[in-house]
């Protein structure tokens, strides 16, 4: 390992690098040295090494990631044998991976992201993707696929390699439902899209109906939204804005499906236990959420991480408990160091909650009224208490959500994905950079120095934190940012005619903000902040 740390294998002069490794051959035997000679218990000593040596000013990263990845770099770049020494590189690349995930703070998941392969066409990707998916075990063991390690992938080039699968399964399904020909006009035709043609009073209800009529090829159609009466287009914008009320409504406390908790820093949306009559419900549910998933939508949803670990069928543990103060609670129960935990928390392996008003009891093992928790089974009660709460206890909902995303999710790759990441693809980042947004911002019938577009930017950043979200939902029919934030959205602002009373308008499914040209930076800020207000409804937008 140390052989790694030699700036020949790393990020110097490209020209030397060739000539001192032109074949590759170096960099090949290195990482298959390293994979042969520290089997199982070298790795738990090397494990124990970097834990130590490694922690401090980021130099696991630096003198032992950061050359592989250039190495890899040169594998994806160049012919010949450096590209035949890709797999071992990978293989030690995984490897030290899996060494971070055990060793706490020696390096970040984002440590690993390859540049290179961000940089490699994403059809390119898609390809191998493809072949990876349609491999047998047999093959996969005896072919190189760039695919099969995701830990090298950054969320964005994840993101692009989905929406790309995406793509072509739209395509797919779109004709399977049938081509017609017309032998007159000499012309095929297919119906491209699943349209949701429905009444903004009734929104809720008849988009049940219809998603529950639908077809599995339908709903693998690209969406798009028709507000009856309304003159709007959907290139985009409308479908934004349909999740956006339709998440208001499908996630209200009130229906009886959920419930909410204190998770953290903000309130989290549960399945409600006691709801055991609406099966169907939660099943709907889940199609709507993958269907925004799969079209590329950002859903103003607040589930907790215990989901998406449940839907990347990941295990939970203590720290995926969706009660800030039951895991709170069960954590002082395992840190307590006292060797009364008997007598000190009086517990039995038994729960107790309340359902329709009545009291339930419900054993977590078999006699658990009558074991009591102690220092020497705790770390057990733990364990049974975070399986009843986050699985037992909500499992037909659960299943019934679960089913219905993936009647549209099933085959999609969400394995590429970590359950953060996940997360990011279905309702952004609430973390909201508009000096980001400003730098990424593009003019029509303006330039950046124009004395509106200044005085546009003086307003957004003096303004609330309400104000900006709203503003940014008026703007782009979302309230949060897309994976790599406000930086990677495209945004334009556009000019609208000259001075005028004129509220400004959007076209949400460019990112387009139209503005008047306000003589006055006064009249731009009561304007704009009427229009940001109003916002429902997209008109002609």
């Amino acid at each position: 390992l140390m052989y790694l740390q030699c700036p020949l294998f790393g990020e110097c002069d490209e020209v030397i690098t060739k000539c001192f490794d032109p074949r590759g051959e170096l960099s090949s035997l290195l990482c298959e040295s390293v994979l042969s000679l520290l089997p199982f218990e070298g790795y738990r000593a090397f494990q124990a090494w970097s834990t130590s040596i490694y922690r401090r000013s980021g130099l696991f990263v630096s003198l032992l990631v950061r050359p592989l990845l250039a190495q890899l770099k040169r594998g994806i770049a160049e012919e010949g044998g450096i590209k035949r020494a890709m797999p071992v590189i990978v293989a030690v690349l995984r490897w030290l991976y899996n060494a971070h995930e055990r060793a706490e703070g020696i390096a970040e998941a984002k440590d690993f992201y390859s540049d290179a392969i961000h940089a490699i066409d994403p059809e390119e990707l898609y390809s191998d993707l493809r072949r990876f998916k349609a491999a047998n075990r047999a093959e996969r063991a005896t072919t190189f696929f760039i695919c099969a390690h995701p830990f090298l992938f950054s969320p964005d080039t994840k993101r692009n390699l989905l929406q790309i699968e995406s793509q072509v399964e739209m395509i797919r399904a779109a004709t399977a439902t049938g081509v017609h020909y017309d032998a007159e006009q000499r012309t095929y035709s297919f119906q491209p899209f699943f349209v949701l043609a429905i009444d903004r009073e009734h929104m809720l209800r008849q988009t049940l109906q219809k998603i529950e009529s639908a077809s599995p090829e339908d709903l693998r159609k690209q969406l798009k939204v028709v507000f009856k009466g309304e003159d709007g287009v959907d290139a985009g914008g409308v479908t934004k804005e349909f999740f956006q009320l339709l998440a208001v409504q499908l996630f209200d406390i009130n229906t009886g499906m959920w419930s909410t908790r204190v998770g953290g820093d903000e309130q989290v949306t549960w399945f409600n236990s006691d709801c055991s009559w609406n099966e169907d419900g939660y099943y709907l549910v889940g199609i709507l959420v993958g269907l925004a998933l799969y079209n590329g939508v950002l859903l103003d949803v607040h589930f907790p991480s215990a989901v998406y670990r449940k839907l990347m069928t990941l295990p939970l543990a203590l720290e995926d408990m969706v009660d800030k103060e039951v895991r709170s609670g069960l954590q002082q129960l395992l840190d307590y160091d006292g060797d009364d935990v008997e007598d000190i928390f009086c517990l039995t392996f038994e729960v107790m909650w309340m359902e329709m008003g009545n009291q339930r009891k419900l054993e977590l093992k078999p006699g658990g009224a009558d074991i009591p928790v102690t220092s020497d089974n705790r770390e057990e009660y733990v364990m049974l208490y975070v399986r009843w709460l986050l699985v037992e206890s909500v499992r037909a909902q659960y299943d019934a959500f679960e089913r219905g995303f993936m009647r549209v999710m099933d085959s999609s790759s969400l394995d590429l994905l970590t359950p953060g990441e996940l997360e990011l693809l279905v309702v952004g980042t609430p973390d909201l950079d508009f000096s980001a947004l400003m730098s990424n911002t593009t003019y029509e019938g303006y330039t950046e120095e124009s004395e509106v577009v200044q005085n546009f930017w003086r307003f957004v950043k003096g303004a609330s934190r309400d104000t900006q979200i709203k503003l940014l939902k008026f703007a782009t029919g979302s309230t949060r940012a897309p994976i790599g934030g406000l930086g990677k959205l495209p945004f334009k602002i556009q000019r609208a005619g000259p001075d005028s009373m004129h509220l400004p308008t959007s076209h949400t499914c460019f990112n387009t903000l139209l503005l008047p040209d306000y003589d006055s930076y006064d009249k731009l800020v009561d304007r704009v902040s009427h229009a940001v207000v109003e916002c429902e409804g997209f008109g002609l937008q």
